[in-house]
């Protein structure tokens, strides 16, 4: 599942609060990015695929919303879909308590509400 990840600073929309319909959108090669800020769109802007680049294997945790390179994440098949993990075991246990509101809040069809459901926090 790809979460919408500022293209110039790397952080994660979801876990800043930030919607699509709240986004700075600029178009870039004929498709669309999503930034957390006006001054993430003008640094994009100044240097689009150098900073594409940079963030191409960024990943973000569903539970915890943290973002990660690729490689430093762990896999999880989730009903034929590969979720990427941060490395904490938390992350993955309490995906699985409640793995429907972390779908939901990672591709951004529920607001963003703190870290964990229910208030529990990291690590548990």
């Amino acid at each position: 599942m790809k979460t919408p990840i500022c293209p110039a600073c790397g952080c994660s929309l979801v876990r800043l609060g930030i919607t699509k319909d709240m986004a700075v959108v600029r178009e870039y090669q004929q498709k669309e990015y999503f930034f957390c800020c006006d001054g993430c769109a003008a640094l994009f802007q100044e240097n689009a695929q150098a900073l594409l680049e940079e963030t191409a294997d960024l990943v973000v945790c569903p539970s915890c919303l943290a973002e990660k390179p690729i490689n430093q994440t762990v896999s999880v098949n989730y009903q034929g879909e590969t979720l990427f993990f941060c490395r904490c075991p938390h992350c993955v246990t309490v995906f699985h308590k409640d793995s429907e509101y972390y779908i939901k809040r990672l591709s951004g069809e529920i607001a963003f509400s703190g870290l964990f459901s229910e208030g529990s926090g990291c690590c548990d």
